[in-house]
């Protein structure tokens, strides 16, 4: 193997990164099932905001791409769009909750068995 075909460093780190902006707005709308125009929408909605190449296009992450998969899922079983962003981010804020209260309940359990 050549040295110009060794992946740079940090390349590995970017595989693995749910927020490394990898996907192009066409090739996200394709492995979503859903118009480019839909995702638009959800940057318009705020739901995600996509990262822009150096030549302005919209790029998203693999955790861009679950939320809008979501969206997807709430808009197709007939909730509005801005009412399906809504439940994503209450979703989003009461799964965050959990993980500090759990962070927070195993932190106390091993101060109390030290």
């Amino acid at each position: 193997m050549e040295a110009q075909d060794l992946p740079t460093a940090g390349t590995e780190d970017k595989f693995d990164d749910d927020n490394y902006p990898a996907y192009s707005m066409g090739r996200a709308a394709e492995l979503l099932g859903v118009t480019q125009a839909f995702l638009r929408s959800l940057d318009t909605a705020k739901l995600i905001s996509p990262q822009r190449s150096d030549g302005g296009h919209r790029r998203y992450s693999r955790f861009q791409l679950r939320l809008a998969g979501r969206a997807r899922e709430l808009v197709d079983q007939g909730t509005p769009l801005e009412s399906a962003c809504r439940i994503i981010i209450l979703e989003d804020l009461l799964a965050d909750a959990l993980r500090i209260n759990a962070e927070r309940d195993a932190h106390g359990k091993t101060e109390e068995v030290s």
